[in-house]
């Protein structure tokens, strides 16, 4: 079967990108590069700018300032069809009145493939996708999932350099939308795909992604594997964004040896060993994700990394009990006990616990 080499994808880079509609600036000096082969998600909340720069290496929308380069060869200006991308949105926008397999060679013959071998490629791309003995199936016999397969085929049948993908599975239910993630992952690992993937699914984006780049305001706030954007966020905006976080605007007081110590408003010590760039005179935060705390009765003596509070309200998740409580002098703060511990321990509203974790999980972030 002729695919897509392991390296057969492009490298993508975006050069100091912006765009403007008017006054408004909506993209503002994005540099970024897409390894070949690779998996880069563009994450952010609605009206960030990931959409408009997807849009930009598409050739859907042209940059007011900056290049796009393909394997270093500039693509800015040049039309959509020539820059030999695959592309799949959420609105799946198959052909009502084609069947599958027409679908799918839609594009091959709209490219000049000769017609045997616009057959011989769209069934390759089906069988890709585990749709092979659907080729007569008109699309509104599909579920959503093979919808999705569908378009997914009709997007590589081509053998792109790179495939972008703008929220591709926002219409699937959760659980189909999981399996159809795990999926792609393996397909476009498989194909050497250089694949570009605009979410706002902080999960979609760890599940798929090699490197993360979270925007804000038109802008990288951070890029970065999957795991160091989690366990390292440099800012608040991403540590709120990626998973959930307590924050505690505090002061750095010492740096030594590897190893920080803040004090909150409120007098609270904490000691973090995460690496990071601040200095005694920076503005920050301490973050502690909810499974990096831990739960004690009672009031403990006071230490580093610990505070005491009362329980307001506790919540069941499924695979873990969140719990509220109010230290003094600060805000509510959130953790999550697991499933298997709910049953020695369950705080209630009105009671003193103390919440400790340790320095390896207390992260400095940026203040907003």
């Amino acid at each position: 079967m002729a695919t897509t080499s392991a390296s057969g994808g492009g490298e993508v880079r975006l050069a100091g990108i912006s765009r403007s509609y008017g006054d408004t600036q909506v993209v503002r000096n994005v540099n970024l590069t897409a390894a070949s082969g690779s998996i880069l998600a563009l994450l952010g909340p609605s009206g960030c700018g990931k959409t408009t720069t997807l849009r930009m290496v598409a050739g859907l929308v042209q940059p007011s300032a900056g290049d796009i380069l393909i394997d270093g060869v500039s693509v800015t200006g040049q039309p959509v069809h020539k820059r030999n991308l695959g592309m799949l949105f959420q609105n799946y926008a198959l052909f009502p009145h084609l069947n599958v397999l027409e679908n799918v060679a839609f594009g091959l013959a709209m490219r000049g493939v000769p017609k045997g071998d616009t057959v011989r490629r769209a069934k390759e791309a089906l069988a890709l996708v585990r749709l092979s003995g659907f080729e007569d199936r008109m699309p509104a016999a599909l579920s959503g999932g093979q919808q999705q397969r569908v378009a997914m085929a009709r997007a590589i049948a081509y053998r792109p350099r790179v495939l972008l993908l703008d929220e591709p599975f926002g219409a699937l239910d959760k659980k189909l939308r999981e399996e159809m993630q795990i999926e792609l992952r393996q397909l476009c690992n498989e194909l050497g795909l250089t694949t570009i993937l605009v979410t706002h699914d902080q999960e979609e984006a760890l599940i798929l992604a090699d490197q993360i780049a979270v925007m804000r305001g038109g802008r990288i706030e951070q890029v970065d594997n999957a795991r160091a954007i989690y366990e390292r966020p440099i800012s608040h905006f991403v540590a709120d964004f990626i998973g959930t976080s307590n924050f505690i605007p505090a002061s750095i007081v010492d740096t030594r040896d590897g190893s920080m110590t803040l004090r909150s408003t409120a007098g609270h010590l904490f000691e973090s060993t995460v690496p990071n760039d601040f200095s005694i005179q920076d503005r920050v935060a301490v973050a502690i994700r909810p499974e990096s705390m831990r739960l004690t009765p009672g009031e403990l003596p006071a230490a580093a990394n610990m505070v005491t509070g009362t329980i307001i309200r506790s919540l069941f998740k499924g695979q873990v009990l969140s719990v509220w409580m109010k230290p003094n002098g600060q805000a509510e703060l959130q953790v999550s006990i697991p499933i298997e511990d709910a049953a020695r321990m369950s705080p209630q509203p009105g009671e003193t616990w103390s919440a400790h974790w340790s320095a390896a999980r207390t992260l400095v972030v940026r203040e907003q």
